[in-house]
């Protein structure tokens, strides 16, 4: 396995341990960037009007649609390394 890959689940797994909840700016880039570095780009049709939080998820996934694999990783260590201090 890579060491960035090793990296990132190191980081997933220390999101749930972080000293404060982040905002919700935070938490829907972590989703975001999770969701691109597991899964690819984003698919399949925005959520209703309705469905407030899936809407807000699917728009914050779909604006890095593009971005690589790796560089979605990378970003999201990093992301978690600077929740961290």
């Amino acid at each position: 396995m890579s060491e960035l890959k090793n990296q990132f689940e190191a980081a997933v797994a220390n999101s749930k341990k972080l000293p404060e909840r982040p905002s919700n700016d935070v938490l829907l880039q972590l989703y975001a960037l999770y969701k691109q570095a597991t899964d690819g780009d984003v698919e399949g049709k925005r959520p209703g009007f309705t469905d407030m939080i899936g809407r807000a998820k699917y728009d914050a996934w779909a604006a890095i649609k593009g971005t690589g694999t790796d560089d979605a990783m990378q970003r999201y260590v990093d992301l978690i390394e600077s929740l961290k201090d």
